[in-house]
């Protein structure tokens, strides 16, 4: 199966899971699928990448609807390389009309697979990004988000920085 595809696949399961549960899994949130680019360095070699980044957002606090609980993973790919990370924690988001700027902090594990090995260290992320919301009428509930991430990870004596950009829409409900 191609990436796009799995990408594709991916996207359509969290619509059509994500519609009839609403109720129960997110109150209110939203669901982000995106491509991204990756730049990552290591102690000797500097790697760029591309793929795809997935998110969900909930917000459990009535009281504090600028802060949301994020569930983020991402795949990213060269030649011979595959890079997976899954990541959670906390955003704070403010809407100013259409846009709607935020900033995360979040943890989790990132999953590097080369040449038949693969490592899985502890990643920390700190990032953010805007939303644009559309102004169409029967896209009211979607917007088009871009976003910026710093992550760093850290497996026995060895550290790693990766920079993603990621660009693509959201569908909030």
């Amino acid at each position: 199966m191609s990436k796009t595809a799995a990408v594709f696949l991916a996207f359509l399961s969290l619509v059509l899971v994500a519609t009839p549960s609403r109720a129960q899994l997110f109150p209110s949130g939203n669901v982000y699928v995106g491509a991204a680019y990756g730049d990552s360095v290591d102690v000797i070699n500097r790697y760029t990448f591309r793929g795809w980044e997935a998110s969900g957002e909930d917000f459990p606090f009535a009281r504090r609807p600028y802060l949301g609980i994020v569930l983020d993973g991402s795949g990213l790919y060269r030649l011979g390389v595959q890079q997976y990370s899954l990541l959670i924690g906390p955003r704070v988001s403010v809407n100013y009309g259409k846009w709607r700027p935020f900033f995360q902090v979040m943890g989790g594990v990132q999953r590097d697979a080369s040449g038949g090995t693969s490592h899985t260290p502890i990643a920390e992320d700190i990032g953010g990004g805007v939303d644009r919301k559309f102004q169409f009428l029967f896209m009211k509930h979607f917007a088009w988000r871009l976003e910026f991430d710093y992550m760093h990870t850290r497996l026995l004596h060895a550290s790693q920085d990766d920079y993603r950009g990621s660009t693509g829409l959201v569908w909030r409900f």
